[in-house]
């Protein structure tokens, strides 16, 4: 059996409304969730046992394989399919930064899933594998399908949206973390707010879709802002790019993504953010 790779897309939030958190923990919400080119890598081969190793330029930032997303899930794929674990040898190349709101984890989980079924020839569906996702979260399903799509209920109810353009972008991190959990608790802290689905827009053309955009919002950003205060300059510097559309931060942060008309507006916007902030990631992509 030969190795197999791909891509683990960062996940963009292009709008996030929130509900007041529920009996059971949990928020409700409703999303339109796009994906990038732009992501991790994750390779796959054939092994005795189930391994994890991780390299590229932000593997130092995790804890390390033990508490991987990747792994949790490929156990569960193995509980699933009657095995102890999966014998693979997973190889995760970490290009996105970590508790970016990118969904990088989940995204490389779901990843490492469709691999592993694949590569083991194993007996299940999309299906199957997405009910295994959501030992990762909420967002593992969304992650593992990773296709643009409306998404509800805890993030686990999908509306598939093929009607969505590529959209030219500009993703900016200021280099700081934004721990998930630590948003939500301020975000509860503050004025409440619902996890209401807009009407779509209008119509589906690049320009409609961002002037409709413009009238959401992300409703984590603010206590984000609140708690990581460099979140405010990544909005601020990306609010005055030229030709620049639309601001937003992705779902609990950190990273900011700004929208253009073109690809070449987004990478023109880039270079020159990157000239003022060398030490931000900050890379040009197109969503959906």
């Amino acid at each position: 059996m030969e190795p197999r790779s791909a891509l683990a897309p960062a996940k963009v939030n292009l709008f996030l409304h929130v509900g007041p958190v529920d009996e059971a923990g949990y928020h409700p919400l409703a999303s339109l969730v796009a994906f990038a080119d732009v992501g991790d890598r994750i390779e796959v081969a054939p092994s005795d046992r189930l391994s994890l190793t991780v390299e590229g330029p932000f593997a130092g930032a995790l804890d390390g394989p033990g508490d991987n997303l990747i792994l949790r899930a490929l156990r569960a794929l193995g509980q699933a399919a009657g095995l102890d674990e999966p014998p693979v040898a997973v190889t995760l190349d970490k290009r996105l930064p970590i508790a970016a709101g990118l969904g990088g984890g989940s995204s490389d989980a779901g990843t490492a899933l469709r691999l592993t079924r694949d590569l083991l020839a194993l007996d299940l569906d999309d299906d199957a594998l997405a009910d295994i996702a959501m030992t990762v979260g909420a967002d593992g399903p969304m992650c593992l399908h990773a296709r643009t799509a409306w998404a509800e209920g805890r993030g686990e109810i999908l509306t598939p949206e093929p009607r969505l353009p590529s959209l030219p972008a500009l993703m900016v991190n200021p280099g700081v973390a934004s721990p998930t959990g630590e948003v939500y608790r301020a975000f509860d802290d503050g004025p409440p707010s619902r996890a209401d689905r807009p009407a779509p827009p209008a119509g589906w053309d690049a320009a409609a879709v961002i002037d409709w955009l413009t009238g959401q919002r992300n409703d984590l950003q603010p206590p984000a802002v609140a708690r990581v205060p460099a979140i405010a300059r990544a909005l601020d510097a990306a609010t005055i790019l030229p030709d620049v559309r639309l601001v937003r931060m992705s779902g609990s942060g950190a990273t900011v993504f700004a929208l253009f008309d073109t690809p070449a507006a987004a990478a023109s916007a880039g270079r020159r953010l990157a000239a003022d902030y060398p030490g931000w990631w900050i890379t040009a992509t197109n969503l959906a």
